[in-house]
């Protein structure tokens, strides 16, 4: 019998997928006797057919949404262990067979049992749980688990993947509705690591004015996108922005995404009410009144030739065919966090990126931690050398117990009052600085370029070095960092941080407000409270 099924703590969790480097998220976490499947985004069975007998005997699997990496193994688990019943939102529950396209007749009717917002549901006489919208995709949600045991009941907050801003067709998560939950455990997604993102509506600008530019040069634009999600925000952007209201430009979306986009109207209802309103006056998505125009592709057809185009492909499909045999030149645009495209052409195809983030940053991440007020934080869903940053930040390492989880290894929560310091996960390198007359020569040890972040920090060779407090943090210059110098009416504006915030006094935050309230926070932090400072009199804006 493995160590795992016989943990001696009431809370623990295995990894059969932790969400490192596109490998999908599955975890099991046992609150004393009882044994709950979150998630379930492996491409093969192959883990959960190791551990056979302990999940068949699970009490239920829970999805968070219906995104592939957490939720494409559910109908291969279905068929393995049909007696575990599987329940989502009632969003996520329709949304779920899109996963299956290439074989819609092999889903059952009621592969997944729909749960209701924030209603405390019993599974078993001992077990409850609760789902609160995570924002990231329509149907997302956090899931509180409590079991109830004779000496004390014990919670376990899972937040799959969330986003704590509103998006096209999003609203963001509720923070004010979980505020002091205090679960024991919070198991949480650290995808972006330590990065901050711009806000939302700077990305969908700066994205809006790059399409509109190579639109203008006479480029056609593809967008390889998921069947779920990043498409049907991409056309809500497109169809309502002011780049492009009125011009004669065409969105032609793929048959995989299109299948999304039907499904979000048969969801309409559930959608925020900004959305139900745009939707009163002209179509969602399919329009050919009111321009730019929103078109289907057929299955296996491309877009004529005749005048620059954007295309909304579906990322797995061969798309690079199509553009090697259009004569019109083509600029591929990419979301930074990871999907890879075909060397093509350069002359007349080119690859770039761009930024429409729908997880949230580390600001909203340790927002959400110090808003639940957990004991134990366990981060997955995302790089390990990401999750290492997040958890090396000291105001996480000095208010909670830190873990890593890793695929095949178990994590145990001990309960109690006792605070255990966690070691710092990530390594420190020395190096030695040497002052000259006009320059200052940093030596650091060349084991720094076997981490897999060195390629982004050397991209250009170029640098940039600024104080923040006492230390001095140095950024590599990438790129589109080199462009946007080039172009400075692209640069995104000074974000809200706490230095520029009237609560910041004295290195610490005074709004009751804040979830940050009282603590000493770093210049550099955010929270819902931001108020600006008044500018002295006399100062132009």
């Amino acid at each position: 019998m493995d160590a795992v099924s016989e943990s001696v703590s009431e809370l623990s969790c295995f990894a059969f997928g932790a969400g490192h480097q596109g490998e999908g998220v599955c975890l099991e976490v046992n609150l004393g006797p009882r044994r709950v499947i979150l998630d379930c985004g492996l491409a093969s069975m192959e883990p959960l057919e190791a551990a056979r007998e302990r999940v068949a005997r699970a009490d239920v699997l829970l999805c968070s949404h219906a995104h592939s990496d957490h939720a494409r193994g559910l109908l291969d688990f279905h068929r393995a262990f049909p007696q575990v019943p599987i329940y989502a939102s009632e969003v996520t529950a329709q949304l779920l067979p899109l996963n299956w396209l290439d074989r819609p007749e092999a889903v059952p009717l009621h592969l997944c049992q729909a749960l209701p917002w924030e209603t405390p549901i019993q599974l078993t006489d001992d077990l409850t749980i609760q789902l609160w919208p995570a924002g990231h995709l329509p149907g997302a949600a956090c899931v509180l688990l409590t079991y109830t045991a004779p000496q004390r009941p014990y919670t376990l907050f899972y937040a799959g993947d969330f986003f704590i801003s509103n998006s096209r067709l999003v609203d963001g998560l509720p923070l004010e509705s979980l505020r002091g939950l205090r679960p024991d455990v919070l198991i949480i997604e650290g995808s972006a690591g330590t990065a901050r993102h711009p806000h939302r509506r700077q990305q969908e600008n700066h994205l809006a004015q790059t399409i509109a530019d190579r639109l203008q040069a006479g480029r056609s634009v593809l967008l390889p996108v998921p069947t779920l999600g990043q498409g049907q925000e991409l056309v809500m952007l497109l169809r309502s922005h002011h780049q492009f209201t009125g011009k004669d430009v065409t969105v032609w979306v793929d048959a995989t995404v299109a299948a999304g986009c039907d499904r979000y109207l048969d969801l309409l209802p559930y959608l925020p009410s900004s959305v139900q309103n745009f939707a009163r006056h002209q179509p969602l998505f399919w329009d050919e009144r009111v321009r730019p125009r929103i078109r289907r592709l057929a299955p296996g057809a491309w877009p004529p030739d005749d005048a620059p185009a954007i295309v909304l492909g579906y990322r797995e499909a061969d798309l690079s065919a199509h553009c090697q045999a259009s004569h019109r030149p083509w600029t591929v645009l990419l979301p930074e966090a990871g999907a890879a495209f075909p060397s093509l052409d350069p002359g007349r195809i080119q690859i770039e990126t761009y930024q429409l983030t729908t997880h949230s940053d580390a600001v909203g991440t340790t927002q959400l931690i110090h808003n639940l007020r957990p004991q134990h934080v366990a981060l997955v869903h995302g790089s390990p050398s990401h999750l290492a940053d997040l958890a090396g930040l000291e105001e996480l390492q000095t208010r909670y117990q830190l873990h890593l989880p890793s695929v095949g290894k178990g994590v145990e929560f001990p309960i109690g009052d006792r605070f255990v310091q966690p070691a710092a996960p990530d390594p420190l390198f020395e190096g030695e600085i040497t002052a000259g007359d006009d320059h200052v020569l940093l030596l650091l040890p060349d084991r720094l370029t076997a981490d897999p972040r060195w390629r982004t920090l050397a991209d250009t060779g170029l640098i940039q070095a600024r104080w923040q407090g006492d230390d001095l943090v140095i950024k590599g210059l990438s790129q589109r960092d080199l462009w946007r110098q080039v172009h400075p009416e692209d640069r995104p504006e000074q974000p809200d941080s706490c230095q520029r915030c009237r609560h910041w006094q004295n290195g610490r935050c005074r709004s009751t407000t804040s979830p940050l309230y009282g603590m000493s926070v770093s210049p550099d932090g955010h929270c819902t409270a931001f108020t600006p400072r008044p500018r002295p009199q006399g100062q132009g804006s």
